[in-house]
C-alpha cells in the first residue's frame, strides 16, 4: 500500500472462495518464509504467535523477527485502535454462498529490512495455511496487476503499489484420515431403516473404558466438560458408527403429482457446535424442487446443464446453529419435490441421494444393495412362482385327467 524508509506496509486478504466449506473456530493460521532478512515491524488486524530473536536491535523492537512467521487473526472486540476493515473475526470465515460479506479476513503488516522498489522487494515463499488443521495446500505467490481501490463517492480510483496472490486449494484426505459423517435412510414404504454403515467413522474401543459416552450413562455431567463448546477434541457419544454427525433422509410421503423428504441432521459430539453448518446433496430431481421448508437453498450446477445438487444450511437466528450431542443436537427440514414423470420412481433407491457432504466433508452412505426397497419387488418374484407352480398343477392335473 504504501512504501516506508526501509521496507513497506501491506494489506493481506484471505478470500474463502469455496461455496460450500467454511473454517470455522478456532480459525485459520496463515504463514509463509521471507526470502530475505525481512522483520514486521507492526501489525493491525492480527498479530504473529511468536516474536521470535529481536535481540540485534536496540530501541524500537519490532513485532517478529522471525523467518518463518506464523499469523492469525485477533479476537472480536479488539480495541478500535488496532483494527482493519475485515479483522478480529477469531479466524472465522463463513462459505461464499452463506454470507459473502464475512467470507474474507484482512490484516495490516508493516515490513522493513525489505526493498522499498517493485524491483527490490522479493514476494515471500512457502505459504501454509491452517484451517485450523492440515488440509490446505498453497502454491506459490505470484505477481499480478496491482489492487484497484475505489473512493467511497465513487468518483476517483486508487491502487496498490504492488500486489501478489496466492491460491491454495484444499483436500479432505489431507484434513483428516477418517470421515466425519455419516448417512441413514428410510421409507414410508418400508420398515427397514439403514442406519450408517458400521465403524464409518470409527469403531468403539472397547479395550479402553471411556473412548466415547453412552448417552445413558447416569453420571453423564462428570464425563462431558462443562467447556465443552471451546474444546475442538471430538468426544462422541458411542454409537455403531461413531460419527460426530449423521444426515438422515426419510422419504415420508407420495402425492399425485409431488413427493416430500424430511432431512434430520444430528450432531453426536459433545464437544462442538456447528455454527453456519450447511448440507449438500445430489439428487436428480432438485431440478424440480418445489418448497423446502425451515432451511435456506441455493442450487449449485458446476455443469450449466444439470441441477442436480442443492446447498441447504440453517434460518440465521433460528436453527444456524447446530447444537452440541444432547436434546437439542439436532436439526430438520422437509423438503417437497414435484414429480417428473420421466424419471420419477421409487424402484431401486431413486428416491434417495446419490452423495451427500456436511460443512463441506463427503459423508459415509450406506451401500446400495442395503437401501430400502418397494415391498412389491418381493410379491412380483411370489406371484410369478405361484402362477408357474399353479400352471404345472393345472398341466399335471390334465395329463393324469386324460390317462
Amino acid at each position: 500500500m504504501s512504501w516506508t524508509a526501509d521496507g513497506y506496509v501491506a494489506v493481506v486478504t484471505i478470500f474463502n472462495f469455496q461455496q460450500y466449506r467454511h473454517i470455522q473456530a478456532p480459525g485459520w493460521t496463515l504463514g509463509w518464509k521471507w526470502s530475505k532478512k525481512e522483520v514486521i515491524w507492526s501489525m493491525m488486524g492480527g498479530q504473529t504467535t511468536e516474536q521470535g530473536d529481536c535481540s540485534r536491535f536496540k530501541g524500537n523492537i519490532p513485532h517478529c523477527c522471525k523467518k518463518d512467521p506464523t499469523v492469525v487473526d485477533l479476537l472480536p472486540g479488539t480495541p478500535y485502535n488496532q483494527q482493519i476493515a475485515n479483522c478480529c473475526k477469531g479466524g472465522v470465515l463463513n462459505s461464499w454462498v452463506q454470507d459473502p460479506a464475512t467470507a474474507a479476513s484482512s490484516f495490516q503488516v508493516s515490513v522493513g529490512q525489505a526493498g522499498t522498489t517493485n524491483k527490490t522487494v522479493r514476494v515471500p515463499k512457502n505459504f501454509t495455511l491452517k484451517a485450523p488443521g492440515p488440509g490446505y495446500t498453497c502454491g506459490p505467490a505470484k505477481i499480478v496487476k496491482p489492487s484497484r481501490f475505489v473512493t467511497a463517492d465513487k468518483r476517483r480510483v486508487t491502487q496498490a503499489l504492488m500486489t501478489w496472490n496466492v491460491t491454495c486449494t484444499y483436500s479432505q484426505f489431507l484434513a483428516q484420515k477418517t470421515p466425519t459423517c455419516c448417512v441413514s435412510l428410510s421409507s414410508f414404504y418400508n420398515e427397514t431403516i439403514v442406519p450408517c454403515p458400521q465403524c464409518a467413522c470409527g469403531c468403539q474401543n472397547t479395550s479402553q473404558p471411556g473412548s466415547c459416552v453412552d448417552p445413558k450413562a447416569p453420571h453423564i455431567a462428570l464425563v462431558v466438560p462443562s467447556t465443552g463448546k471451546n474444546n475442538y477434541a471430538p468426544l462422541v457419544q458411542c454409537t455403531s458408527h461413531m460419527c460426530p454427525v449423521r444426515v438422515h433422509w426419510h422419504v415420508k410421503q407420495n402425492y399425485k403429482e409431488y413427493w416430500r423428504v424430511k432431512v434430520t441432521i444430528t450432531n453426536f459430539n459433545y464437544n462442538m457446535n456447528y455454527t453456519q453448518w450447511n448440507l449438500v446433496v445430489q439428487h436428480p430431481n432438485f431440478d424440480n424442487l418445489t418448497q423446502i421448508f425451515s432451511f435456506n437453498y441455493k442450487s449449485l450446477t458446476p455443469y450449466t446443464a444439470i441441477n442436480d445438487t442443492a446447498m441447504l444450511w440453517g434460518v440465521k437466528f433460528y436453527n444456524d446453529l447446530l447444537s452440541q450431542a444432547g436434546q437439542l443436537g439436532n436439526v430438520q427440514s422437509e423438503l417437497l419435490f414435484r414429480k417428473d414423470k420421466a424419471t420419477f420412481t421409487f424402484e431401486k433407491g431413486w428416491a434417495f441421494p446419490r452423495r451427500i457432504y456436511f460443512n463441506g466433508d463427503n459423508c459415509v452412505m450406506p451401500p446400495p444393495d442395503a437401501y430400502p426397497w418397494l415391498p412389491n419387488g418381493s410379491s412380483h418374484q411370489l406371484i410369478s412362482t405361484l402362477s408357474l407352480l399353479t400352471t404345472l398343477l393345472a398341466a399335471m392335473a390334465f395329463l393324469l385327467g386324460y390317462a
